[in-house]
């Protein structure tokens, strides 16, 4: 399997923590609890002795009164960070596949509606596929518009996002209403973004899908999309989210 030494640093890029604090390397995110994405510990570089480091990441978020959560990938520093965090009595949680595919093109568009900013309906679509954190759908908000990026619908029951990074298109929040699945739809909002971010000079695009999803992803290697690198979390106190 190739890896994907980037997907880490891309994935926090198209899904900005609007709070985020560099401790020796590792970026601790915050978001109000909003997604592990935008509420955990990215660990890019070595902060040192990790024993205290994680301490001190610990205090962080019970500052914040939130559970300590750290990203897992391949390139995460120290090497050794993920045993130490399992011996810490930290769970293992919502292993992550990373999945790239090269752009060709063109490809039809076929009725989908691509904005830059995301509607009202837009919102309250994938919130309602989505939305697993309460009444906090502002926050999710300012986390989806924290970076330039394109947001396509069709006939108001799929939707999704995607984030031009260079040659790299970023696909998130996919989403089909539950009584528009199994007919194609998903397929044509993934063809849509895959055409606009072309345009957009994007050779490769890239996605994130948990493990379990079985008929994401499916519908993503049937587009061309292979399975190269991912990522899981370790969580100290697992609550929702």
């Amino acid at each position: 399997m190739t890896r994907f030494p980037e997907v880490g640093r891309l994935v926090a890029e198209a899904w900005p923590a609007p709070s985020t604090q560099d401790m020796g390397g590792w970026l601790l995110r915050h978001a109000g609890g909003v997604t592990k994405r935008a509420n955990s510990v990215l660990p890019l570089d070595d902060p040192g002795e990790v024993g205290h480091a994680v301490h001190q990441a610990e205090r962080f978020y019970t500052a914040m009164r939130l559970p300590t959560v750290f990203s897992i990938g391949a390139q995460a520093k120290p090497a050794e960070l993920d045993r130490f965090l399992e011996g810490r009595g930290y769970e293992l949680v919502d292993p992550t596949l990373a999945m790239v595919a090269d752009i060709a093109g063109p490809y039809e568009r076929d009725g989908v509606e691509i904005r830059q900013a995301p509607s009202k309906e837009w919102l309250d679509l994938w919130w309602s596929v989505d939305g697993r954190f309460g009444h906090q759908l502002p926050t999710a908000e300012r986390i989806l518009t924290g970076v330039p990026a394109a947001y396509a619908s069709l006939d108001g029951v799929v939707v999704g996002r995607g984030v031009p990074q260079g040659k790299w298109l970023g696909v998130y929040a996919m989403a089909v209403a539950p009584e528009a699945r199994r007919r194609g739809l998903g397929r044509r909002v993934l063809r849509a973004l895959l055409d606009w971010g072309r345009e957009q000079g994007c050779e490769r695009a890239y996605l994130v899908v948990v493990e379990r999803n079985a008929p994401a992803r499916s519908m993503y290697e049937a587009e061309g999309f292979a399975h190269v690198s991912g990522y899981h979390y370790r969580v100290k106190n697992v609550t929702g989210g």
